[in-house]
């Protein structure tokens, strides 16, 4: 296997959106933001800049031609500031230069008037002032209340969980070129090439059609770039259509970090009870989520926080509440897990403080209480494929659980200021969109007249090799040499309405509509092979290695004289496929469903060393089991 992204990785040859050779003219932008976080903008003044050597233009909330919109699940967040600003960093103006650092110098001009307005960083002060995304949301199963009677312990506690920046390697940025007919081309670094097609149409107040977002590759995105690239690509776009010229649009690492929105920060309160054993009875939990200044992706963020509540353990009594504030701070958004990581270390800090104060290990309640197949979710869906046992099993006795424990004991009996600490992580994590439209994907295959195949998916490169396994699908269906197959770029003229390569399911969407695609090819090249090899149509066909066998016999037809006798005949060489996932639902008015296609599991043992003077701890290490069902691509993965 040979991943071709690694190859050019290492050579230094891969190129990402700064390195993509610019046209001849190009334009350069630099983004003046909000100096404060949270202002009535009283004047804004744009001459100086405006008036500055090298300067084209300025631009402003006044030169959108369209809807001062990018919000795509709530309409609440403008791509220029207009009246308000609410959050440090936020866009108010676009300078357009000749130069990069003559953009930037020349923003230093722009004089901004405010008066101030009150600050909300903390979401439970935004809770208690009704500061709110939305209104909240509950999921629930059992008799929560009616349980705590019965248990035999119970116990509160608050839980904070802080955000965090992903630090993509490539910052966020995207160049745009006009084209004939007024017709742009946007070079992007997104996740979602869809969205951003479909919001700067609506910036432009143009049809999507005349809008090309091409991706070529991401420089990593963990999130970051699912919906926060779109703003960046929007305001290149804006513009070149203003000035007819290509303008491109790259984020400092600074600028990036102060502009864009982090892993949302939660603090929580949970009530856990549980029997003398160790069993849990009931568990209750509110989150209150961080959003920041708009909704961004945090209603979906939220609902897969509450999907994951019960992590890895079924619990018969559940009640959740998920209520996403609004604070002053930059629009927090997707993050790997989304959502899911701050569930889970509530109900982990939950089952730590029982197994404190019942004095027993966390251990045994988290064993005592995996989930096994036959159970249900609290939100209703049945597993049917439950490996929570099985891994934690596996990591207990592949890493020796028992002598890892001995050891640590022993150190710490050992050692007044250092000790060690050991404790064992389970993860089951839903794998599907939990919006069930966004599970669809589409393929375009070009089987090329010299046997060469081209693929064209809606699945964006990061870094997670999806384009090698892509590769690899292919390459098993037509059995060819992989070397024979190249994925294209990610563009919206290709493959249409596509949704982002996020929630750990690119290769399954886009896998399975490439699988559609070839196999609708390969029906066709049967038909040829009958013909030209005067078999009956009841014969055994395979390919295999590029040769064609018959009733398990090899002939003499190879694969390249195949395509081209397919050709010479008139057979398309072609195929556009579209997959779905199956059987999901949900029904938002009960909160219960069969959200996801399967889920994943696994288990980590870490063990760490803390410094009982200063108080800072190093990780020791992290083993890991994970179920990986049946991989693609073993090495990638």
């Amino acid at each position: 296997m040979k991943n071709v992204d690694v190859e050019k990785h290492v050579r230094g040859d891969s190129l990402f959106i700064d390195d993509i050779r610019t046209p001849e003219g190009t334009l350069h932008a630099y983004v003046y933001s909000s100096p404060v976080a949270h202002a009535k903008i009283k004047n804004l003044d744009i001459t100086g800049a405006k008036e500055y050597t090298g300067v084209v233009d300025v631009l402003t909330v006044n030169d959108i031609p369209g809807e001062n919109e990018v919000g795509v699940i709530i309409q609440d967040e403008m791509l220029l500031a207009e009246d308000v600003v609410d959050f440090i960093g936020q866009s108010i103006a676009l300078v357009i230069a000749e130069t990069k650092e003559t953009a930037k110098r020349a923003a230093k001009k722009i004089k901004f008037e405010y008066e101030d307005l009150e600050v909300i960083t903390d979401p439970r002060e935004a809770f208690k002032k009704g500061s709110l995304i939305q209104p909240a949301k509950i999921f629930s199963s059992g008799d929560v209340d009616a349980e705590w009677e019965r248990c035999d312990h119970v116990f509160t506690g608050r839980v904070d969980s802080g955000g965090q920046e992903h630090i993509y390697l490539e910052t966020q940025g995207a160049f745009a070129v006009p084209c004939e007919g007024g017709k742009i081309k946007i070079y992007s670094s997104t996740q979602s090439p869809t969205s951003v097609q479909r919001v700067t149409a609506k910036i432009l107040d143009l049809p999507m059609h005349q809008i090309e977002v091409d991706v070529l590759r991401l420089g990593g995105a963990f999130g970051g770039k699912e919906d926060q690239a779109t703003h960046w690509a929007a305001l290149a776009a804006l513009g070149t259509h203003k000035l007819n010229r290509p303008v491109k649009l790259v984020l400092s690492r600074m600028d990036d970090i102060k502009m864009t929105g982090k892993r949302h920060p939660y603090s929580s309160d949970f009530k856990i009870g549980l029997s003398n054993e160790g069993k849990i009875l009931a568990y209750e939990v509110t989150f209150y989520q961080n959003a920041g200044a708009s909704a961004d992706l945090s209603p979906a963020i939220l609902e897969r926080t509450l999907f994951h509540v019960t992590n890895s353990y079924s619990i018969p009594n559940v009640k959740a509440t998920g209520i996403s504030c609004r604070t002053n701070l930059p629009p927090n958004t997707a993050f790997r897990g989304f959502g899911g990581p701050q569930a889970m270390f509530v109900i982990e800090s939950a089952i730590y403080e029982a197994a404190s104060k019942m004095e027993m290990s966390a251990d045994k309640i988290q064993k005592m209480n995996l989930i096994d197949n036959g159970e249900k979710f609290y939100y209703g869906q049945s597993i049917e494929n439950a490996q929570a046992i099985n891994s934690w099993n596996r990591a207990e006795s592949k890493y020796e659980l028992g002598k890892i424990n001995n050891d640590a004991d022993q150190f710490n009996k050992l050692n007044d200021r250092y000790k060690k600490g050991v404790s064992l992580m389970p993860i089951c994590f839903g794998i599907s969109f939990t919006s069930s439209f966004l599970n669809q994907a589409s393929a375009l295959v070009h089987v090329y007249s010299d046997g060469s195949v081209g693929i064209s998916t809606a699945a964006v490169e990061m870094g997670q090799g999806v384009n090698a396994k892509l590769r690899e699908i292919s390459a098993k269906i037509f059995a060819i040499n992989i070397e024979k197959i190249k994925t294209e770029t990610t563009n919206t003229t290709r493959v249409a309405n596509t949704s982002a390569t996020a929630a750990s399911s690119g290769a399954d969407l886009n896998g399975n509509a490439v699988i559609l695609a070839c196999e609708n090819i390969l029906a066709r090249l049967k038909s040829v092979i009958i013909d030209k090899l005067n078999i009956p149509e009841s014969s055994e066909i395979e390919i295999i290695d590029e040769r064609i066998f018959v009733d398990k016999k090899p002939t003499k037809l190879y694969w390249n004289e195949l395509i081209q006798s397919a050709y010479f005949n008139r057979i398309s060489l072609t195929s556009q496929a579209y997959y779905s996932t199956p059987d999901i639902h949900f029904d938002r008015e009960k909160n219960q469903g069969h959200p996801f296609a399967y889920h994943v599991f696994g288990t980590a043992i870490i063990t760490v060393t803390l410094d009982c003077l200063l108080g800072i701890y190093e990780t020791d290490s992290v083993k890991i089991v994970h179920d990986f069902g049946n991989s693609l691509q073993p090495k990638i993965d």
